[in-house]
């Protein structure tokens, strides 16, 4: 069995949110890592650093402007910006350049053969922030970092990007949706109940990008049932339509039952479930070419959990650490 990669550093602890009233706390990486550690899982793992994303790789997904601004804003000791959903300390910055490193350094790995299979564990997030701003405690976005090396650097065409979080993420869609090769999927909470108010099914892409956005909103109470009637139908149908030539997947878990942040209701056991079926698409489409990066979750134990689960799932693992049925 191949190992996972796992990209993550101690330094993103240092992404100061002000304390315990804002929910993208430094703990948040502190419990998946004692999960994993104490899991069964654990020996299929394979911990790898990451890098500090390049000036060049930055300005692939995001204006010269918004980055300056963002470095200012950290380094004078400004605690939010924009808004005070994003919250910021002096380290911010950096943190937020070595955490849009971690997809890079997972691809370099991902094209050198030295795993087929990478999750990025890193904050903060990104699948909210936009080319010219932050939203929703993100400030670059990873995953459209991530899918612009991809195609600049290893000349790749067609990249899926899915995204399981609770809440759409309204830049990676922003960055991809007039493109007829980079493919946003999103499974979340309708955004008539959510933040960030985007992501309504007909929202399915403009001009030569028309056709690959597939927004699919659960009204509040979606549940395992849900889901796994997506994955395979529309989602499995996009996807042989599309033919993938890798697969980043924007993995958040604030979707759980337990997690106030949305009012979806998923159970730990289908982020297992999800991690399994992300594997089988990867292995039938792009295999060598899975990279997951971590999103939202906000309950410490529910995160946890379900990242481990999730984990077990691209490892094809059960409880006992035995092979799960494909």
């Amino acid at each position: 069995m191949s190992k996972l990669a796992i990209i993550t550093d101690h330094r993103y602890l240092d992404h100061d949110t002000g304390g315990g009233d804002h929910p993208e706390v430094p703990a948040r990486l502190q419990v998946i890592r004692d999960r994993l550690r104490a899991s069964v899982c654990f020996p299929a793992l394979e911990f790898h650093p990451p890098a500090p994303a390049s000036r060049h790789r930055l300005l692939a997904a995001h204006d010269e402007a918004w980055l300056f601004r963002f470095e200012e804003a950290a380094l004078s000791g400004r605690t939010y910006i924009d808004h005070s959903d994003n919250q910021i300390g002096y380290d911010s910055y950096e943190v937020a350049v070595l955490a849009a490193g971690a997809g890079l350094a997972a691809i370099d790995l991902l094209e050198q053969g030295a795993v087929s299979r990478a999750l990025c564990l890193v904050r903060p997030p990104g699948h909210h922030a936009e080319r010219k701003m932050p939203f929703g405690f993100c400030f670059f976005n990873n995953c459209v970092i991530a899918a612009r090396y991809w195609q600049e650097q290893y000349g790749l065409k067609r990249i899926v990007v899915f995204d399981f979080d609770a809440h759409h993420g309204n830049g990676i869609q922003s960055a991809f949706e007039r493109e007829a090769d980079s493919c946003y999927v999103s499974i979340h909470e309708h955004p008539s109940f959510s933040y960030p108010g985007t992501g309504y099914a007909d929202e399915v892409g403009l001009e030569a990008g028309r056709g690959t956005i597939l927004n699919l909103p659960l009204l509040p109470g979606g549940s395992d049932r849900d889901v796994v009637k997506l994955l395979e139908g529309r989602i499995a149908e996009a996807l042989e339509r599309w033919q993938p030539e890798a697969l980043i997947v924007a993995a958040g878990f604030d979707a759980h039952e337990q997690d106030t942040m949305s009012g979806l209701s998923y159970s730990t056991a289908l982020y297992r479930h999800l991690g399994l079926q992300i594997r089988n698409w990867s292995e039938q489409y792009c295999p060598g070419r899975l990279l997951s990066i971590l999103e939202g979750g906000y309950d410490l134990e529910s995160l946890a959990a379900s990242v481990e689960a999730y984990v077990q799932g691209l490892q094809r693992l059960d409880d006992s650490g035995q092979r799960c049925k494909r």
